[in-house]
């Protein structure tokens, strides 16, 4: 019988796996303090022209969502996926832009790391220029540790998240699927967008050997 840890381990290398199986990250890092707060819902505007994007799709042409989180050994992941819901190709090259809200929704000070080398290995791939047609989508993955160093220095606990396709770009709020438990690492990593095949997700009984398992350092 495989142990509740044992699976726990299998389910987190699914997700990463699913991000390094179809494309890869770099190392390079980028701040990502402050940031607009995450605002209520708009109305998705009403489509004035066949050239317009559908009206459950944003103005930015492109919907971006969670696809759920999971955790082994303090090790934390959480999948995203961006989706091409308006009528014209769609470009990325490089990472999402992440930004962390405390339960007040102020911003949380932290570094994000891009390829998330400071935090799990694995992801020491660079971006590549993804092009998605109409209805296609590209994935990452966000990931960090609930790791606590110094019991001087207070914990911290995202409650909400917003990312954007790129630097500059509309950002949109997902469901982080639980708190973002930073403990006191100060830094979030993520994957660079790949691209989306319409397959099966990896299983985690098929999870390649590239991937490495978590580290068990707390």
């Amino acid at each position: 019988m495989v142990s509740r840890d044992t699976a726990a381990r299998w389910r987190i290398s699914a997700t990463v796996a699913m991000a390094l199986a179809l494309g890869g990250c770099a190392v390079d890092d980028h701040h990502g303090q402050g940031g607009d707060p995450p605002s209520r819902p708009r109305t998705a505007p009403s489509p004035s022209a066949s050239t317009d994007p559908p009206p459950d799709c944003p103005a930015s042409g492109v919907r971006i969502r969670s696809t759920g989180g999971d955790a082994a050994m303090g090790l934390r992941a959480l999948g995203l996926e961006l989706v091409n819901c308006g009528d014209h190709p769609y470009q990325l090259n490089g990472y999402p832009v992440l930004h962390v809200f405390d339960e007040q929704r102020e911003p949380v000070m932290l570094r994000v790391v891009n390829g998330a080398k400071e935090i799990t290995s694995g992801f020491d791939q660079p971006p590549r220029q993804v092009t998605l047609a109409a209805g296609e989508r590209a994935t990452a993955v966000v990931l960090w540790r609930n790791l606590v160093t110094d019991s001087t220095v207070v914990a911290t606990n995202g409650e909400f998240l917003t990312v954007a396709p790129a630097a500059g770009q509309p950002a949109e709020e997902v469901d982080p699927d639980g708190p973002i438990d930073l403990g006191n690492t100060g830094r979030i990593g993520v994957s660079a967008w790949t691209k989306a095949e319409p397959s099966t997700p990896p299983t985690p009984s098929a999870v390649p050997s590239s991937v490495s398992p978590p580290d068990r350092r707390l």
